[in-house]
């Protein structure tokens, strides 16, 4: 799976900066490593990405997680749940509460749905608390995380070396893997190495493996990262790249939301070597906590985890 994750996603919704950066066409001035992101061209009408928290978000960390190694998180009851709700198929907003759903703590009449969010109610099951999404853009979950102001990440983000330095992570509860989408009649549409996009200008998302995987690509126009994969959508569909990094966990809900697009499709060993696990983030010096997730996520067998991310992607919006 990215944050992706990382899974990673989120946003507010009226985010458009990331549309001024991609025109620079000027290659980013950073590589900050962070996680998979995938979503829908629905996305585009009412979910953000990497923006700022959704309207409604408190500052509030009063009943900020326990930084000592209890066992017990924030008051022991709530399981406050930081992802962006904006990251299909692993987390999304609705205003349809189901079986499958958690409530967006800082969004009125909100609910959060996604394979992150089944895994929300595992990790909520093995700490004895419910789980709710707290809605905060994606750069901001580690902040939030040690200021008290979520218990946990579970937003498609991947365990990096970067972030290792702030807080813990469990092992993955999914890994996925990355490609680029064209425009139908690309000349790059039938393209089936790294290699056949060198000199292509290539757009991934800021703050994310989507934009740092790119430095694969041989002699690439590494253009400057946007903050949300549907400026990626609609800066490809503007034509002002050739191409977008995704994860290609996601391609059939892309392509089914995106019919005029394409996922290339790579020969053995030519495309993208990087792959983006989803692992749950935590406080540094929780150990007893870590131990207990980590115990929950590995009595998921593999079967129910597919089952389950299946499930998701059909369920997406679309």
């Amino acid at each position: 799976m990215t944050q992706k994750h990382d899974f990673e996603l989120i946003n507010p919704q009226t985010n458009t900066s990331g549309r001024d950066a991609a025109r620079q066409l000027s290659r980013r001035g950073f590589l900050k490593v962070s996680g998979m992101t995938a979503i829908t061209a629905a996305g585009l009408t009412f979910l953000t990405a990497c923006g700022p928290a959704a309207q409604g978000t408190s500052d509030k960390s009063s009943s900020s997680s326990s930084k000592s190694d209890s066992g017990v998180l924030g008051d022991g009851k709530t399981l406050r749940v930081g992802m962006e709700a904006a990251y299909a198929p692993y987390n999304w907003q609705t205003t349809q509460k189901s079986e499958y759903t958690i409530p967006i703590e800082n969004v009125d009449g909100a609910y959060a749905d996604g394979y992150d969010v089944q895994f929300a109610k595992v990790v909520g099951k093995a700490l004895g608390m419910k789980p709710v999404a707290v809605k905060m853009s994606f750069s901001g979950l580690i902040d939030a995380l040690n200021n008290g102001q979520i218990d946990v990440i579970i937003a498609g983000m991947s365990a990096t070396k970067e972030r290792r330095q702030s807080i813990d992570f469990s092992k993955p509860y999914f890994v996925g893997g990355f490609g680029l989408l064209v425009k139908k009649g690309s000349k790059y549409a039938n393209a089936k190495s790294l290699e056949d996009f060198s000199g292509a200008a290539v757009l991934g998302q800021k703050d994310t493996l989507l934009d740092t995987v790119i430095d694969e690509i041989p002699n690439v126009n590494h253009l400057t990262p946007v903050d949300s994969v549907p400026n990626q959508l609609s800066q490809l569909d503007q034509g002002t790249c050739d191409a977008i990094t995704y994860n290609t966990e996601n391609t059939n809900g892309f392509l089914r939301a995106n019919p005029d697009l394409v996922a290339i499709q790579f020969e053995k060993g030519k495309g993208f070597k990087e792959t983006v696990p989803a692992n749950v983030g935590v406080a540094k010096g929780q150990k007893k906590v870590l131990a207990k997730i980590n115990k929950a996520l590995a009595a998921v067998d593999q079967d129910t985890r597919t089952k389950m991310f299946d499930a998701a992607v059909e369920r997406q919006p679309s």
